[in-house]
């Protein structure tokens, strides 16, 4: 483009915060050097070929669930209806396309605006803001700016398709909504060197050498996954457990084939004389609890005077094929509750389940009601969905035909592999826990800085065949827990048969168990409810420290009626919600007596917390 003198003989601007100047950082100043790395880059990634290839080849992966099928399979749908019709084909091509003539016009307005002397709009007044094109020349640069409106304005005109396809069941729309934002934010031009201004920049300053770093990172994390993807979100060398995580001292006092119970050594002169039990997800391990000592929501709990046993879960492997539900009921929670009597003399405790950990304490809890066992005086539920009608994008995976062929390959080896979860979780969140580590990762050659919660994220667990799919098929498909219709044990069991108090939390911008969906679940229980709402996710919005006086939680009437309408009358509070908790806790009974030792006098200690179990990585 040619420079527009003004009348003072300074060059002016062609596009709106363009200086031509800077197109210099995007000039190869060394060809040579850029080639050489280019070459050595293609080597790199021929490796990263060669370490996925090789498993393939010499049969260590099989057959497995495809995503692919089903999302080809769903989008097809879309497509179906929309060219059915010559009209709705026309409706849809022209809007698609009046958009491009817009942005063609705009454009072109922007460039003759600078040289009639006009103001004109810029599109970053009208398309939405995203993290994902801070860099200014998204907006400043006339090629990547185009490329910005383009693809923000297909992205929208694809999600419209979605949401304006008739006919479609509520399942399938899920689906093709879930799929298009996945295949929207792959195709982002944010995820290619030749598109993205900072690794463009980043590829000339270096002459390439961020690519050979990065390709190198890329066969390194597919080795780590021995033949997929591992995708590295923080520098794993940094933290090792029992080292600098999950620090709360205690001992392992008791071990069963699917769990090991730990108690935590007291804090305090007395404690509270109902001991408290804590049921975490086997999805993943327990020590988000207990990540450092500033962060442990165990430790917090054993200095306000809380006798503290966790359970650790397995991390199973072909051996734990067969152990299902009710295995990780009498093996897990029942005999936790076993080790808890054995080791302090009292018969009734205060349990808390998280996430899927609480699903199976509600299901153990209705199948105690019908045994009238009353060993558990109140239930915690963190995060928990007892009702999976609202059950969020998690849903998308759930159908007969995917959890069949889930169950297929279950069956061969006994296990759900836990990259498979791992990748799931991310898909949830792909514009965050994805895309960005691509680019960071692989374009940019940018080691991931240390970060304790992402290291966690990253320590996925195997799931039992037998137990993962009972509970895919009695939560998520049939819902069976919510109709009364869950038989466990040869009972059929119902909630409505828990008639303890419980506490039942959520967090307001949870995406695997949405507030709703745990707002829904509260009327459930045959006894009283009380209904906390939290800020934040289903993380940090449960890992939150009463002194780091961060978000705020929601307290209100009975858990009734409309989610939307609680949250209206709801009074809000600052900071954590674990003194409210706590509270809650002693208001039920605070008798206290002198600190126990882990084991008592009729139980010997195994090994040191964290334990075993939770050392073994996939």
């Amino acid at each position: 483009m040619a420079e527009k003198t003004d009348d003072k003989g300074q060059a002016g601007q062609e596009f709106p915060g363009f200086d031509p100047k800077s197109v210099e950082a995007y000039v190869v100043k060394d060809p040579q050097a850029l080639a050489m790395n280019f070459a050595r880059a293609l080597e790199n990634l021929g490796k990263a070929a060669s370490e996925w290839l090789g498993p393939r080849e010499r049969g260590e992966i099989g057959d497995s669930v495809d995503p692919m099928t089903d999302l080809v399979k769903t989008l097809s749908k879309v497509t179906e209806y929309w060219i059915s019709d010559p009209k709705r084909t026309l409706e849809a091509q022209t809007l698609l396309f009046s958009s491009y003539i817009g942005i063609w016009t705009r454009t072109l307005n922007q460039f003759s605006g600078q040289y009639s002397g006009q103001t004109v709009a810029s599109e970053t007044d009208t398309l939405p803001k995203d993290k994902r094109f801070a860099d200014q020349d998204w907006a400043k640069n006339p090629f990547f700016a185009l490329l910005r409106q383009l693809y923000l304005v297909t992205a929208s005109w694809a999600d419209k398709l979605v949401n304006e396809a008739e006919g479609l069941d509520e399942h399938t729309r899920h689906k093709a909504a879930f799929y298009v934002k996945q295949v929207t934010a792959a195709l982002s031009p944010a995820n290619f060197a030749l598109t993205n201004p900072e690794v463009y920049r980043e590829t000339v300053a270096s002459n390439g050498a961020n690519l050979v770093a990065g390709m190198k990172m890329f066969a390194e994390d597919i080795a780590a996954g021995r033949g997929d993807l591992r995708l590295r979100h923080t520098d794993a060398t940094k933290f090792a457990i029992g080292r600098n995580m999950a620090l709360t001292p205690g001992k392992v006092i008791a071990q069963s084939e699917v769990c090991e119970v730990i108690q935590y050594d007291p804090s305090t002169e007395t404690v509270l004389k109902r001991p408290l039990l804590i049921c975490p997800p086997w999805i993943n391990k327990f020590y988000i609890l207990d990540l450092n000592p500033q962060k442990s929501f165990i430790k917090w709990c054993v200095d306000q005077g809380h006798t503290v046993f966790v359970i650790s879960w397995v991390n199973p492997d072909e051996r734990h094929a067969k152990k299902d539900w009710e295995s990780y009921m009498r093996e897990g929670i029942d005999f936790a509750l076993t080790t808890v009597e054995k080791a302090t003399g009292e018969k009734q405790v205060n349990a808390i389940g998280y996430c899927v950990g609480g699903t199976l304490l509600a299901a153990t809890l209705a199948y105690h009601a019908q045994k009238k066992n009353s060993r558990i005086a109140s239930a915690t539920f963190l995060t928990t969905q007892v009702d999976f009608t609202h059950a969020g994008d998690l849903k998308v995976f759930v159908d007969e035909e995917q959890i069949a062929s889930m169950e297929k390959q279950m069956n061969t080896v006994g296990y759900l592999d836990g990259s498979k979860m791992a990748t799931a979780f991310n898909m949830l969140r792909a514009s965050e826990l994805i895309w960005p580590y691509v680019v960071s990762n692989y374009l940019k050659g940018q080691e991931p800085m240390p970060f304790d919660l992402l290291y966690w994220n990253s320590d996925s667990t195997r799931m039992a065949a037998a137990n993962h799919a009972y509970y895919l098929r009695n939560c998520y498909l049939d819902n069976n827990l919510s109709k009364g219709q869950m038989k466990l044990a040869g009972k059929t069991i119902s909630l409505k048969d828990i008639k303890i108090p419980v506490y039942n939390l959520a967090t307001r911008e949870d995406h695997i168990a949405p507030p709703k969906s745990v707002f829904l679940g509260s009327s459930l229980f045959g006894g009283p409810v009380d209904f906390v709402l939290t800020g934040s996710g289903h993380i940090a919005g449960v890992v939150n420290p009463p002194d780091k006086q961060k978000y705020q939680y929601w307290t209100g009437g009975k858990a009734e009626g409309q989610y939307e309408d609680w949250l209206t009358d709801a009074e809000e509070n600052k900071g954590s919600w674990w003194p409210h908790w706590h509270a809650w806790v002693e208001a039920k009974d605070d008798e206290r007596v002198p600190a126990r030792k882990p084991g008592g006098k009729a139980l010997n200690a195994i090994a040191d917390a964290p334990g075993t179990y939770v050392l073994e990585r996939i």
